[in-house]
């Protein structure tokens, strides 16, 4: 992990390389990136990922389930998390770029769901591309194991951006938010994405509405 101040930003990086494949050094790089973001505020979780097909995830489901824990809390963060995506984006890389909040992606880059044995991985990352869109490009990635290129990507919402520079573009995106997102961005995540009875959902909106009313009171 590496970090950085823009600003009055807290930049929190991490290197992700999916051709290493899924080890205990990526589950604790971004177990700390999240525990330094959850004591912090004003944060940037910036996931610099470097993409590969046809790998592997893990060797066994204990250290899927580890791995699946560190996404989760990535995903809760109150922090943004941003991620740069260059290559054949597969395995680790797009299980933790779909995670991220916004995603920055080289035009040459493609979702891989494959992997080396031909098959498609049936991963958390196929879960949240679905909870992002159900266009045909998603369909066809999940049922036939066919790349998702970085145009369709752009066009289902599965990347934000196109860029030749990611990691250029990231920076752009972090100087301009500046630490707008607020406070409740987990309770905007969670409103966004929630499968929960209307009634669950609106108790964590009321708190975060009070909250926000009391700062600006406040101010």
């Amino acid at each position: 992990m590496t970090e950085e101040t823009v600003g009055a930003v807290e930049v929190l990086e991490v290197d992700i390389d999916a051709a290493a494949g899924l080890t205990g050094e990526l589950i604790a790089a971004i177990g700390e990136v999240c525990d330094r973001a959850e004591d912090g505020r004003g944060a940037v979780v910036v996931l610099r990922i470097e993409g590969a097909a046809g790998h592997v995830l893990a060797p066994d489901t204990g250290v899927l389930t580890k791995w699946e824990g560190v996404l989760r809390r990535l995903e809760r963060l109150p922090a943004l998390s941003v991620a740069a995506m260059r290559g054949p984006c597969g395995g680790v890389a797009l299980d933790a770029a779909m995670a991220a909040d916004y995603r920055v992606a080289h035009p040459e880059v493609g979702l891989v769901l494959s992997t080396g044995s031909g098959e498609v991985w049936p991963g958390m990352a196929l879960y949240r591309m679905s909870r992002l869109s159900q266009r045909a490009p998603v369909r066809r990635a999940a049922l036939l194991g066919m790349p998702v290129g970085a145009d369709d990507a752009l066009a289902a919402g599965l990347v934000d951006e196109l860029s030749q520079e990611p990691a250029v573009g990231v920076a752009r995106l972090v100087e301009h938010l500046a630490g707008g997102w607020g406070a409740d961005l987990a309770i905007r995540r969670d409103l966004l994405r929630s499968t929960a009875e209307f009634e669950g959902a609106l108790g964590g909106h009321l708190a975060a509405c009070d909250r926000l009313l009391r700062r600006a009171a406040s101010a």
